[in-house]
């Protein structure tokens, strides 16, 4: 029987000295921000930020009243599901592929983490000109089939560039972590249930996927947290966007409004309100989804 080994601080003020350093990152890089957002949100500044009037509630209450910003919402949630749910699924396919790899397993898994180390601006050009209308390869190749592909123009393929960037990017780190999480399935498990005569898919539905529960609930709020934050850089070379305002997630349109529109109060107000949908949402995610999630 092997005895749990533990740290006893013999010193009351040790362990407070070594959360210091992360907890001095937290405050000056989450804290400070989220509060001088929360401040700035109740006031208005000029472009130049020279003068300030406080103005309460009435940043908040124009968002309301805009369309623009609440046709936002649609976007980023059609967005966010698209991004999480093909992420999600498309990289549990390649990890159960990959686990049962013999041969050239070291190439293959190496070919599929190989994107997770592009920035995300990269990435957003690199498809860009990948479905660029006039000198995109995939352009091309759609056009040979009678489809004409217009990024530029047409919503519906705007949306889809992104979603599809957004998507390749992130489909290595959940790759990782569904691979790590088939390798710590016992194979004793799996040669049990082919004796017992169940099919591939059959011990998958049935073993596998019920204990890759924790490892898909924490990559599905990873995922729509990165679908909320990560991808701004992705749709800023893209589409930055458009066409019109119909790829502009939340995340954008806080910049776009802040940056260029220099309308900082009510960019600040837009912060906001995406912190606290992103806190709202991982509160639900953890409260009720995680009671499914067997470990």
């Amino acid at each position: 029987m092997t005895s749990e080994k533990r740290v006893v601080f013999r010193s009351t003020w040790l362990p407070w000295v070594l959360l210091t350093p992360q907890v001095a990152v937290i405050a000056i890089f989450f804290f400070w921000p989220a509060a001088q957002a929360l401040l700035q949100s109740f006031q208005q500044s000029d472009a130049f930020g020279l003068s300030t009037e406080w103005v309460g509630l009435k940043n908040f209450t124009n968002l309301m009243n805009d369309a623009t910003y609440l046709a936002s919402f649609k976007i980023t949630a059609i967005f966010s599901v698209l991004v999480a749910g093909l992420g999600i699924g498309l990289s549990l396919v390649l990890a159960v592929f990959a686990d049962r790899v013999i041969k050239g397993t070291l190439v293959y898994r190496t070919l599929l983490i190989w994107p997770y180390a592009v920035a995300p601006a990269v990435a957003g050009v690199l498809w860009l000109f990948m479905f660029a209308p006039s000198i995109g390869i995939v352009s091309f190749a759609l056009r040979s089939f009678g489809f004409e592909w217009n990024s530029l123009l047409n919503s519906n393929h705007a949306m889809t560039l992104i979603v599809v960037a957004a998507v390749w990017k992130q489909i290595s780190y959940n790759f990782l972590f569904f691979l790590a999480g088939l390798q710590s399935i016992p194979k004793s498990l799996m040669e049990a249930a082919a004796i017992d005569g169940a099919k591939p898919w059959r011990r998958f539905w049935s073993i596998q996927f019920p204990l890759l529960s924790p490892v898909t609930f924490f990559l599905f709020v990873i995922n729509m947290v990165y679908a909320f934050f990560d991808t701004f850089a992705i749709v800023d070379a893209a589409t930055e966007g458009g066409p019109g305002r119909d790829t502009a997630i939340l995340v954008y349109k806080v910049y776009y409004d802040g940056f260029k529109a220099l309308d900082l109060g009510s960019s600040a107000a837009q912060s906001v309100v995406l912190m606290f949908i992103v806190i709202i949402l991982t509160i639900i995610q953890f409260r009720f989804v995680e009671k499914k999630v067997q470990y």
